[in-house]
């Protein structure tokens, strides 16, 4: 059902907060951090401080992974007391990798207005500085911290065409590499820390490239890996084996049988045909 952001209902308001340099701040998430009556915080001392340096004197309140669940229904009592709401995580883009999205879902649910300001977030600076293709995307945030399950995790995006964007920690991030050369194979990568920074600084090359210049590097990081090049083929299967394959990966025989079809540039009776007489 559509809604229209700006019909005078009491409003949530996602606010973009700087990734590091204060002069990144809108000036509407400054006016809108005056004007509402509350804001659900991160880190309520990341916000003090924030509010302080532009003379913003509001109540915060905390609301982080831990807690936001609990907070739901303080932020329903503001909206529907009549009071707007700023939400905000302690630097970048609340929800992109951050907390707030339990908060938001219930706002929508409970029928009052989610408005999403634009401003500060790493990823898309660490995209466009990459020297990677920026035209197509897939944004992932981070992978997981356990390194059988990140293994798991980039063997499901190995053969994704596109460019990848990940978020990493600097305790993690040589592991990390160490796992993408493993699962990716030796691909040319970008990595962005300190994003917006005095120190700023930007890794070009490939991974093995990398990995010799970003031991003990500090600061958050944007890691921009490209996608695959290689073109898919199937000739090694028969086509029971390539339907086989897609089922293996979860999807029910029809739509194995339609795929292989296309990707084979066969009539789907061919196919289906081939993949019924083998299993009766």
């Amino acid at each position: 059902m559509s809604q229209k952001s700006y019909n005078g209902k009491p409003t949530l308001y996602l606010i973009p907060t700087p990734i590091g340099n204060l002069d990144d701040m809108t000036y509407r998430a400054v006016k809108t951090l005056n004007e509402v009556e509350v804001i659900f915080s991160e880190d309520t001392r990341v916000t003090h401080e924030l509010l302080h340096h532009f003379n913003i004197k509001k109540k915060c309140i905390a609301s982080h992974d831990h807690n936001e669940g609990l907070n739901k229904d303080k932020l329903l009592s503001y909206l529907n007391d009549g009071y707007d709401v700023g939400l905000v995580s302690d630097r970048g883009t609340p929800i992109v990798s951050d907390p707030g999205y339990t908060l938001a879902k219930s706002a929508i649910d409970a029928g009052f207005n989610v408005v999403g300001l634009p401003g500060a977030t790493a990823l898309i600076p660490a995209l466009i500085t990459s020297g990677l293709n920026a035209e197509h995307f897939l944004f992932y945030g981070f992978l997981n911290s356990k390194e059988s399950k990140r293994k798991k995790e980039l063997e499901s995006l190995k053969d994704q065409p596109f460019t990848m964007i990940f978020y990493e920690a600097p305790h993690r991030i040589e592991k990390t590499l160490k796992d993408v050369l493993e699962c990716l194979g030796n691909r040319n990568i970008s990595i962005a820390r300190e994003i917006s920074k005095r120190f700023e600084e930007i890794y070009r090359g490939t991974i093995l490239d990398v990995q010799k210049e970003i031991i003990g590097a500090k600061g958050e990081m944007v890691f921009i890996v490209e996608g695959n090049k290689e073109e898919k083929t199937f000739d090694h299967l028969t086509l029971v084996e390539h339907v086989n394959l897609y089922i293996k990966e979860g999807k029910s025989s029809k739509d194995a049988i339609k795929l292989v079809s296309k990707e084979r540039k066969l009539p789907k009776s061919e196919v289906y045909n081939a993949y019924h007489i083998e299993r009766s």
